[in-house]
């Protein structure tokens, strides 16, 4: 009798929460929305998707949140070929995400993927850490971007080889809220765990920044030919003047921090959402990368406020902060996923592309974990599992969505954009899957 009415409660929960969404959608689709209806509506959504993975799915967010965002998009799909009248698709087209995509979501979640980067914690796997966070995205783009360059040509599809660089640094970097929840439930070993979690956090911000600059490198070659020395200045223009910008606000911040009581958290927190938004707008301004300024914040402030002086500096409510706003963004990025089915040019050479895409960035991984590895073995040494475990648990989330959706138009945009969702969807929910059982063995073996 127990088991039947809670049954029935749990089900009564669900629908009121599904008629929740509709009413909301309804009541926004039926008049004009601004940008803040947006967030609204995709604040509502995440909180909504939270509460069923959390209470009735019980998977592991990154799967739990895909799963609801395909349902999501399948249903809103559903609903807009039977009510035409509502003009679903039209609705969302008629928004562009790319300002809101670019200069807050992808500067915040870079911020905060710095802040949780200590340095301490990495001790004497910091080298592999770097190596295999730096090299291995330079591989990976390269390897990826390739390949999806010569497969892309034999289907008949046009893709610059640049723009399909741009496509493998942004697939490249990894979910670190997916992979550290992952392997916290296995009992890996120390050194592994490090490796893990430090590349995947470390990965985030080294590709997008590269991603962002080869952009600007294909748009400055659309005008004329680039000479070496061109090439060479926007390189050294966008990551040196944004580490500059990043050096300079992180220790103003970090020095503001310390003379403000711990206790006054609001404040703390105040300034680095002000740090944040100021560096990146700064940055932009003067033509150099925000997202490299937000990284090198991050790491400033993060470090630098758990040193010694952490009594009197960054407060621990500013980190927890932080981490929330970042789940919060992944699950939002979760919700655009799920609507993002309206907008794509669902053609079929495209889909078949993103196919091709995710074998091929399966490989690039390997290939950027297998390489500095076997570099690295003739003075180090590394479990014998390292290789398999880095490659298949790297789990793909939210940020190369992002990325790819604010990228700026240029031919080409809706192939990229395409790739990025199949390849997004089959990593967590075919990796995410099957992991536990690689991870298992790997914990087994250790």
């Amino acid at each position: 009798m127990f088991f039947t009415n809670s049954y029935k409660c749990n089900t009564c929960s669900i629908l009121y929460v599904f008629k929740a969404i509709i009413a909301l959608c309804h009541l926004q689709i039926t008049r004009r929305m601004n940008i803040l209806d947006i967030i609204a509506l995709f604040i509502f959504l995440s909180g909504a998707f939270i509460f069923i993975n959390t209470f009735y799915l019980k998977l592991p967010s990154s799967i739990g949140l895909m799963i609801l965002a395909l349902i999501l998009s399948i249903l809103v799909f559903a609903v807009g070929r039977l009510f035409p009248e509502l003009h679903l698709a039209e609705s969302v087209k008629d928004y562009e995400f790319e300002e809101v995509l670019y200069q807050i979501v992808l500067s915040f979640m870079l911020f905060s993927g710095a802040l949780n980067i200590d340095f301490r914690k990495l001790s004497n796997q910091r080298s592999s850490v770097l190596v295999l966070a730096i090299i291995g995205v330079i591989i990976s783009t390269v390897v990826i971007g390739t390949l999806v360059y010569f497969v892309l040509d034999f289907m008949g599809l046009h893709l610059e080889y640049l723009y399909c660089l741009v496509f493998g640094a942004l697939i490249s970097p990894t979910d670190p809220i997916a992979v550290t929840r992952t392997i916290e439930r296995f009992s890996l070993s120390k050194e592994l765990e490090i490796k893990i979690t430090g590349e995947s956090l470390f990965n985030d911000g080294i590709a997008v920044v590269l991603a962002l600059t080869l952009l600007d490198i294909a748009h400055a070659g659309d005008d004329h030919m680039l000479t070496t020395f061109e090439t060479f200045y926007i390189i050294v223009a966008d990551i040196g003047g944004g580490i500059f910008i990043g050096l300079l606000l992180g220790y103003l911040g970090y020095r503001l921090l310390k003379y403000v009581d711990n206790d006054a958290v609001e404040v703390e927190v105040l300034i680095t959402l002000a740090l944040v938004m100021a560096g990146s707008q700064l940055a932009d301004f003067i033509h150099v990368s925000s997202k490299q300024a937000a990284v090198v914040m991050g790491l400033v402030v993060g470090n630098e406020g758990k040193n010694m002086h952490v009594a009197s500096a960054t407060g621990d409510y500013v980190f927890k902060f932080w981490k929330l706003l970042e789940e919060t963004f992944s699950a939002m990025l979760f919700v655009l996923i799920g609507l993002e089915m309206l907008v794509l040019d669902l053609r079929l050479e495209y889909i078949a592309a993103g196919f091709f895409a995710t074998c091929i960035v399966l490989f690039g991984r390997w290939t950027s974990v297998f390489i500095p590895i076997k570099m690295m073995s003739v003075k180090n040494d590394f479990a014998p599992n390292t290789i398999s475990v880095l490659t298949w648990g790297a789990l793909r989330g939210g940020l190369p969505i992002a990325l790819s959706l604010s990228l700026s138009d240029f031919v080409g945009k809706d192939i990229i954009v395409t790739m990025t969702y199949i390849v997004v969807v089959c990593s967590v929910l075919y990796q995410g899957l099957t992991v536990p059982a690689l991870l298992k063995s790997g914990s087994s073996s250790s």
